[in-house]
């Protein structure tokens, strides 16, 4: 269990973990243990000597490890780690998490919780786990970069290049997901997609391939959710025993996240999808194959300079759809090579305006708000801009 009575501790960040961690701290230290310090400033305003703990927030930014420096990631694995499948990838982690999580709920009759990146920080959830529960945590490369303690089980669904603002490089943004399995041990078990370079890990490990997804029957759209289906298959059956038949059945009844090819509804014969979560290329791509009737896609948003070489030679190779870009990362795609030149590619300056265009050269099929680009230069998250996204639609 979490040890950390007695202790001098920093609580470094005081957003929604922050917060969470205060509250925990204040129902579990002894009533004689120092009351926690808050800190929200820079790193060189904090005196680590006057401290034994400094628990961060996923958020905020350190290079470098310290052992003083711990998070809530870390100081719940340490009390749990063997009752947690963690869940990682660039891309479809929200959504398998929430897959495993009513799977396992479904097949197993056991409590499962799920937690995390996609729903409440983990110490929240503390003093609700028993013997029997099943924690699936959904972990973002912030959360895992400074643990130092990986799951039981541990799922890397993909690797594409994404927080490169925050991490500067892919490999060192791979570094900080990698920890999600480095520090298995040999009873552990890691499932990991093909495109994920290698981890030295002692668990055992599998690779799952495109060609080894078997066929589902989702209400979710995309072949790359048939694909989470698949770790999630695997996981159910392998390490918890599941009947086959009934984790299949499970997964038929899932139904989406929000903002994720969600449907949002139609006007005549035009359809409406918000995919806001998409903030890579690889995802829009994703989207444009997913929407049988897609017509008009929206792209663009926060320049963290991504490549945007994939989306750009695959806007080139399908003249079938109406491209209209946006915000600043949209520019730069919009500027690339001939993009500019295409009579199917737009430019528009905002969400508002590019809803507008798209609604003026769709007359049928699918609209489908699909960024490849990040949020945070005109909204709070992606979960902001879709529902601007669904308001917009509303009001026409």
């Amino acid at each position: 269990m979490i040890d950390l009575d007695g202790k001098k501790i920093l609580i470094w960040g005081y957003g929604r973990e922050g917060k969470s961690t205060e509250a925990f701290l204040s129902a579990h230290l002894s009533a004689d243990s120092p009351k926690p310090t808050i800190y929200e400033g820079d790193r060189e305003g904090i005196d680590e000597e006057a401290y034994d703990v400094i628990i961060k927030s996923p958020g905020i930014r350190m290079d470098e490890d310290n052992p003083k420096y711990t998070s809530q990631t870390e100081l719940f694995l340490k009390a749990f780690r063997d009752k947690v499948i963690g869940i990682t990838g660039t891309k479809g982690k929200s959504t398998t998490s929430k897959l495993m999580q009513e799977v396992l709920a479904a097949c197993t009759g056991r409590d499962v919780i799920l937690l995390g990146n996609i729903g409440k920080p983990c110490l929240d959830y503390y003093d609700e786990i028993t013997e029997d529960t099943i924690v699936v945590y959904e972990m973002s490369c912030h959360q895992l970069a400074h643990s130092h303690i990986s799951p039981h089980i541990a799922v890397f669904l993909n690797l594409y290049e994404e927080h490169l603002d925050y991490y500067d490089t892919l490999d060192r943004y791979f570094t900080a997901k990698s920890h999600i399995a480095t520090y298995q041990t040999d009873s552990d078990r890691f499932y990991v997609g093909e495109n994920v370079p290698h981890i030295d890990t002692a668990a055992t490990t599998t690779i799952i391939k495109p060609s080894d997804v078997r066929e589902y029957d989702l209400k979710l759209k995309g072949e790359h959710n048939r694909y989470n289906a698949e770790f999630v298959y695997r996981v159910a059956t392998e390490c918890y025993g599941c009947d086959p038949n009934a984790v299949i059945s499970a997964l038929s009844e899932v139904t989406g996240l929000p903002h994720r090819l969600e449907y949002v509804g139609a006007r005549g014969e035009v359809t409406y999808y918000d995919d806001s979560i998409s903030t890579i290329p690889e995802a829009t791509i994703s989207a444009l194959k997913s929407i049988p009737n897609a017509c008009s896609i929206l792209i663009g948003g926060m320049d963290r300079g991504i490549d945007y070489t994939k989306l750009t030679d695959y806007i080139i190779k399908h003249p079938e759809y109406n491209y209209i870009c946006m915000y600043a990362s949209g520019r730069r795609v919009y500027d690339t090579g001939v993009i500019s030149d295409l009579p199917n590619t737009y430019y528009e300056q905002d969400l508002e305006a590019a809803v507008k265009t798209a609604e003026r050269i769709t007359d049928r099929g699918a609209i489908i708000l699909s960024p490849a680009a990040a949020s945070y230069d005109h909204f709070k998250n992606f979960e902001e801009r879709g529902d601007c996204f669904k308001k917009l639609i509303m009001l026409r």
